[in-house]
């Protein structure tokens, strides 16, 4: 695979590297980092972290003697890919989505490493839970009273488009070496986003191509990277990407697997903020100009702006869904938009 031209990133910023010494003081910097950093080798002591320095197939051995006996979901591209897992020509994707056993994904993979090109096979956003046994007990980050997704990524040799996510992010490199290239949640309108709904994998996309940029048709790209930061995990290696910060993620090795731990510092029974604006296309983008200004100053009033002065002329205990959530009041406005998006 051509990895990205090394120019496009050898003038970014570095993410800034932390020590930790502990399981607190780790828990201190994610409380109060509002960037990306790195802790490197947080993570080197795991057993697959081990295994993965012996080989690639050590590392997958270890995984196949953890794995559940069931069907794993698989992205496998072109061959002559590059490696970049992205749509096609015709805005579907350049990929097929199967689902194996992992002996026989696996069986794949050794075949064909160390070919160029061969197509990329990524196995994404896996639950540890449900898909091994033993492998969280034995390789885990103390990350306190957080309630996380643990999810882990295997793969060849891959490049994944820029996207971000809700939830708060530490990734762990296991195996492999990984780049990855970060922009802060406002230059999303530089990094020229694809669409809503038609995604690879669940996120809007930039639809810019690292490896190759394309700065006539994204001239605002330039701004983007003069805002990015820049890094490569070795084994071992974890990096902090904060909620809604996009990432440009690059498999470096013939085979990478990185785990990663998922949380929200928001009650789960809140509403996903992508579901309103999907439901603000359905009922608000295409309405009359006034219309549109007026549905801007209530969501402004009720939502972006809202202060005591909101509710301050209704009685307390009547305010209903205006005072601030709960479960309960969460629920009622679910079922609700449930019943009314179901006429």
């Amino acid at each position: 695979m051509a990895e990205a031209d090394p120019g496009l990133f050898s003038g970014l910023a570095a993410v800034p590297e932390v020590a930790v010494a502990d399981a607190a003081a780790l828990d201190a910097q994610l409380r109060v980092a509002t960037a990306p950093f790195v802790v490197r080798g947080l993570v080197r002591d795991w057993p697959l972290v081990q295994a993965g320095l012996e080989s690639g197939r050590a590392a997958r051995d270890y995984l196949l003697r953890r794995r559940r006996d069931t069907r794993f979901t698989v992205s496998v591209g072109q061959p002559g890919s590059d490696g970049r897992l992205f749509y096609d020509a015709a805005m579907g994707m350049n990929f097929q989505v199967v689902r194996a056993k992992l002996p026989e994904i696996f069986a794949k993979i050794d075949a064909t490493e160390g070919d160029p090109a061969a197509p990329p096979i990524y196995l994404a956003s896996i639950d540890v839970h449900d898909f091994f046994q033993g492998l969280h007990a034995e390789n885990q980050v103390d990350l306190g009273d957080r309630q996380c997704l643990a999810s882990i990524w295997i793969g060849t040799r891959t490049r994944i488009a820029a996207h971000n996510d809700m939830p708060a992010n530490l990734a762990c490199v296991a195996a492999g070496r990984r780049r990855f290239t970060l922009f802060p949640p406002e230059q999303f309108r530089n990094l020229y986003l694809g669409p809503l709904d038609n995604t690879p994998a669940g996120r809007t996309v930039s639809m810019v191509d690292f490896s190759n940029p394309d700065f006539a048709a994204h001239p605002k790209f330039r701004e983007a990277l003069a805002h990015a930061q820049v890094v490569e995990l070795e084994p071992g290696d974890a990096l902090h990407i904060p909620s809604m910060w996009y990432h440009h993620v690059e498999g470096l090795e013939p085979f990478n697997i990185l785990l990663n731990y998922w949380w929200r510092d928001t009650p789960a029974w809140l509403g996903t903020p992508q579901d309103a604006l999907n439901h603000a296309l359905l009922a608000i983008r295409d309405l009359p100009p006034a219309q549109k200004a007026h549905w801007r100053d209530l969501f402004d009033h009720y939502v972006f702006d809202n202060d005591d002065a909101v509710t301050a002329h209704i009685p307390e205990g009547g305010r209903s869904i205006l005072d601030p959530l709960t479960p309960d009041t969460a629920s009622r406005i679910r079922t609700y938009l449930l019943r009314q998006l179901s006429r």
